[in-house]
């Protein structure tokens, strides 16, 4: 008989054979299932690189930076527990290698270990344990995802202090699910099990023996397959999952529990849970399978030839397409292409288009051009940090006349830079975590289309990750215009959101709304930005199919 646990357990997820194989998406999709049985869930990414945090990282290499509640700057798969979770994520629950070094050698700097010869085991490894025990604290079930792929150098002293901690707690408080691929050779028309069974065979030799197998593949594995990798990989068969390629995320929980995954965890941990409810994510792939309207957004940006720069944008969009019972096509430009006499050849099959945030000169004209096609020909609009101040130089340009116009980011000396530094970053010098970031407050405007969009409540909170604000000693002269600032800081000091009131959706945000986005519960500025989408689709000739 299961009995209730009086302590944390944990469920370690590790991945093998090759990097980008979902670690980050099972792990979301286990804390999902053990929240629809009742259980508290927390989530941990580890990252073995040596960057503090990857705030300083090329989006290029490493995809968008995730920032939580508390200002901390994260990997992305944090954004997946926050989108398939309930799960409250601060900087405790993403550490890498850099953190852990720091915190070590700076108590080796003050003396704490007396002298004592500081090794890789037991004072990183302890380290390690440390921050992990710390990121749990008042759950039933840590989830903690272990970056990179078995075999990495890097992750050597990570995997050595998971397989330590199953030591110190014991096998019923602890669980190794492993994540690999399964590859089909085409001229052998056969999915590969040796990969895996490799895989396997390196967390065998650190002495982590994985309780649950999870195979990527790109077809169903036959059962015959699932009993090879369970003799060879010493896992019962009943153990052995299948993760086939998905063309939505948000159906990985739907398709674990109907294989019994949540079910054979909570029995090896022996957990008393309460029945199961995915009835609202059989709600999701319900609209996922059968949307009833459809429509094109574009984003225009400068890392688009990497989708994971702008990740949570991409399943905002996906989460407000459910929400308005519609599939989203959405399309990536590269700023660079687009000028004021080719926007329209570019735009012009668009029925809405995002600007999201970004650093660095390249690709802001073509951006602003972006803006004013949208505002004069009143297509839907969202601007998102970067894409607001950019909306603001557009509208002093070519709305107020002031043609040298410009932020102080890439106008240092232009005459009229509407968009300046914040007088606490001026002379940063060094730029990790020295942003803005974080929650912070903002009052709405009542009437305001964005006071509609959220409901009720005229103060919200939103994260935010940026250096410049709007100036303002012009928005007196952007009001006499026709913008509205209808978003503040509680002091009336910053603003926030901006917006045209004879535009259908013309709305930019200091802030980053999808940040907060789920599919359970679609951000409303993305809502209503996709639903004015649809409304401008609805009114084209002919309308997209």
């Amino acid at each position: 008989m299961k009995t209730r646990h009086q302590r944390t357990k944990y469920i370690f997820v590790t991945g093998g054979v090759v990097s980008s194989l979902g670690k980050g998406v099972l792990s979301a999709s286990v804390g999902a299932l053990l929240e629809t049985r009742g259980l508290k869930v927390s989530l941990t990414k580890a990252d073995p690189y040596i960057n503090v945090d990857p705030g300083t990282m090329n989006p290029f290499q490493h995809g968008e930076v995730f920032v939580t509640d508390d200002g901390a700057e994260t990997d992305l798969d944090i954004g997946h527990y926050q989108r398939f979770t309930k799960a409250t994520l601060t900087r405790l629950n993403s550490f890498s290698t850099g953190q852990v070094y720091d915190v070590v050698l700076g108590k080796e700097r003050r003396g704490d270990y007396l002298g004592g010869t500081v090794q890789v085991i037991p004072h990183i490894t302890d380290q390690i344990k440390e921050n992990i025990y710390k990121s749990s604290k008042g759950t039933d079930i840590a989830i903690v995802e272990i970056g990179g792929t078995v075999g990495d150098i890097e992750g050597l002293p990570f995997l050595e202090a998971i397989r330590q901690i199953r030591y110190d707690l014991g096998d019923e408080n602890v669980l190794y699910i492993h994540l690999t691929l399964l590859p089909y050779i085409g001229a052998a028309k056969e999915l590969k099990t040796k990969p895996t069974q490799h895989s396997v065979k390196e967390l065998r030799q650190i002495g982590v023996q994985p309780d649950i197998l999870v195979c990527r593949a790109d077809r169903s594995i036959p059962e015959d397959h699932k009993k090879k990798i369970a003799l060879f990989c010493n896992v019962k068969p009943e153990c052995v999952f299948e993760a086939r390629d998905l063309d939505s995320v948000y159906k990985m929980p739907v398709v674990l529990h109907e294989q019994g995954l949540d079910q054979i965890i909570v029995n090896m941990l022996n957990i008393w849970t309460g029945a199961p409810d995915l009835s609202k994510w059989r709600g999701i792939v319900d609209v996922l399978n059968n949307p009833k309207r459809r429509c094109r957004v574009g984003v225009v940006g400068k890392y688009v030839g990497v989708v994971d720069a702008y990740k949570s944008i991409n399943e905002a969009l996906i989460h407000a397409g459910i929400a308005n019972n519609a599939a989203i096509e959405t399309v990536y430009l590269d700023a660079e292409e687009i000028v004021d006499e080719r926007a329209d050849e570019k735009l012009k099959d668009l029925d809405g288009v995002i600007v999201p945030g970004g650093f660095g000169l390249r690709g802001i004209e073509g951006k602003i051009s972006t803006i004013r096609y949208l505002r004069e020909k009143k297509v839907p609009f969202l601007g998102i940090c970067l894409g607001m101040q950019l909306a603001s130089v557009e509208f002093a340009r070519h709305k107020l006349g002031l043609k040298d116009s410009h932020s102080q980011e890439f106008g240092p000396n232009s005459e009229h830079q509407v968009v300046h530094l914040m007088e606490t970053q001026r002379g940063v010098v060094n730029k990790g975590g020295t942003m803005r970031l974080g929650a912070y407050p903002c009052k709405l405007l009542s009437g305001s289309k964005v006071h509609y969009a959220y409901g009720e409540t005229l103060s919200v909170s939103e994260r935010h990750r940026h250096r410049f604000e709007f100036n303002n000693k012009y928005r007196e002269h952007f009001q006499e215009h026709g913008m509205t600032f209808s978003g503040l800081s509680p002091d009336g000091e910053l603003v926030e959101i901006i917006e045209i009131k004879d535009h259908p959706w013309f709305v930019g945000c200091q802030f980053h709304p999808e940040l907060k986005s789920s599919p359970m519960e679609a951000h409303p500025l993305f809502r209503e930005f996709v639903a004015a989408a649809l409304d401008f689709q609805k009114g084209r000739k002919p309308a997209h199919g």
